[in-house]
């Protein structure tokens, strides 16, 4: 008998959690790390615009969030000015690096499968979602 979407979901969003860990791992950072290169690659932030843009994937734990923001820092990739964060120069080469990685991973990851194969995936995935949300409200 075929599995039902949710299991095929969530076994989805395990291998693909675990293979961003992995690609990652290459560069020595986190996947809120690169979180947070990615968003201050498209534009400096307050730290609380920051903290909202990334709220959906870190939650509340505001440790956490200090302890990878921190470790950030620590490591010369995101720095202050004019009260923004922004990406210092080795935090914007870093990202790159880190970015190619990513892509090459997502490639692979989609190896057979069609650009309007990806789309009407997606696209499915997201009604289904809506879907639900409006269901449990």
């Amino acid at each position: 008998m075929s599995k039902p979407i949710g299991y095929w979901v969530k076994r989805l969003d395990a291998a693909l959690e675990a293979q961003l860990d992995h690609t990652l791992a290459r560069m020595r950072l986190s996947r809120r790390q690169w979180q947070a290169l990615n968003t201050l690659a498209e534009a400096s932030m307050l730290p609380e615009e920051l903290e909202e843009a990334l709220q959906p994937f870190w939650g509340e734990d505001v440790r956490l969030r200090e302890r990878e923001l921190a470790a950030l820092v620590g490591r010369g990739m995101i720095t202050m000015i004019d009260d923004r964060l922004v990406l210092s120069g080795k935090g914007r080469e870093t990202y790159h690096q880190a970015r190619r990685l990513v892509e090459e991973t997502r490639n692979d990851l989609s190896v057979g499968i069609g650009i309007d194969e990806y789309a009407m995936a997606v696209s499915v995935l997201e009604r289904m979602s809506r879907n639900a949300e409006r269901l449990s409200k």
